[in-house]
């Protein structure tokens, strides 16, 4: 009997794409030697061949009408056996459908966010995990995975990694924690004023320096923890991602909240304080394989409600974090790290 022929559909976000590679290793644990083409944004196709999963990786730009017919017709021709569609929308679950792929695989309307999407499938998963990443894992388990997550790892260029510690290096910075306050929704960060309090602690109390991850629009953030932290000067950084694995990797801990950087760097091993509001970190927090053991810290106030409601202010239960409960979080990260 042949491998099947995989097409799997993900394209985005950083974070959602970190929770599915253990789906991804699973499917790839049951068939060692079958094709996995795996569809996604540019964006995002380093990341992905970090993780040596994908037989090919295939980009689309989903606002280009080329560039998804372009695709289609690369799918259509490709003769693949089973779509998985692990993101669940109507951007991704259109693609497959559209090329005919005999088999199509999602979440059933009870898991799914966008209302109709599952129509498209041939084949709906009622989902019965609770984390992102286990619910992945029931699509590639339904593909005929024996296991629904597996182990992976992600490959560090040794030359970006030699350019980011020299980078470093110029900056006298041997050890240091990583901050990630930005994250899309303000309602789900803690605030820039109380990044830089705990900025100023890590500095004092424990002789670190703060690196400061951000990304493109969130410079204003950035900025607003760059000043709160005073002579404590954080780094800022907001370099390629091939630059910010190696720098995530050897940090003595990353702090942030329901982001990709985060998410990314409890990819690579790096102990996480994790801090949680309107989002349920049961859902979206931390996750581990057996590659990449670890104990994260979830802070999160018992008065927060799961509501994924977004806002342009922290929700008032981040505001329930206090500065020397972070604080005293990331000096037990470092210290058991050291």
């Amino acid at each position: 009997m042949s491998e099947p022929r995989f097409l799997v559909v993900r394209l985005g976000s950083l974070g959602d794409i970190v929770h599915t590679f253990p789906a991804v290793a699973a499917l790839r644990e049951a068939f060692s030697f079958a094709q996995i083409v795996w569809l996604t944004h540019p964006r995002w196709s380093a990341l992905i061949e970090s993780s040596e999963l994908a037989t090919e990786i295939w980009e689309t730009e989903t606002r280009s009408y080329n560039s998804l017919r372009e695709v289609i017709g690369r799918v259509r021709k490709a003769d693949f056996t089973t779509a998985i569609d692990y993101q669940g929308l109507w951007k991704s679950a259109t693609l497959p459908f559209l090329a005919r792929v005999p088999r199509r695989i999602g979440f059933s309307s009870q898991t799914i966010r966008e209302f109709g999407v599952p129509i498209l499938y041939t084949d709906r998963v009622a989902s019965t995990a609770t984390h992102i990443a286990d619910q992945n894992g029931e699509l590639s388990r339904h593909a005929g995975a024996r296991n629904g997550v597996a182990p992976f790892s992600l490959a560090v260029s040794s030359i970006q990694e030699a350019f980011v510690l020299q980078l470093l290096r110029g900056y006298s910075i041997s050890r240091y924690v990583v901050l990630s306050p930005a994250g899309g929704w303000r309602s789900k960060c803690w605030p820039p004023e109380r990044y830089g309090a705990l900025c100023q602690k890590i500095c004092s109390d424990l002789g670190m320096r703060c690196v400061l991850n951000y990304g493109p629009g969130e410079e204003e953030c950035a900025a607003a923890v760059k000043a709160a932290s005073g002579e404590a000067d954080p780094i800022a950084y907001n370099g390629s991602l091939g630059h910010l694995m190696p720098l995530l990797r050897n940090a003595g801990c990353i702090v942030g909240g329901d982001t990709g950087p985060l998410h990314l760097a409890v990819a690579l091993g790096t102990p996480a304080v994790a801090l949680f509001g309107p989002t349920d970190p049961a859902r979206n927090g931390p996750y581990r394989t057996a590659a990449t053991p670890g104990n994260d810290i979830v802070l999160r106030s018992p008065n927060a409600i799961t509501t994924y409601k977004r806002g342009d202010r922290p929700d008032p239960s981040l505001l329930e974090i206090a500065v020397e409960t972070v604080f005293d979080a990331v000096r037990r990260q470092v210290e058991a790290r050291t």
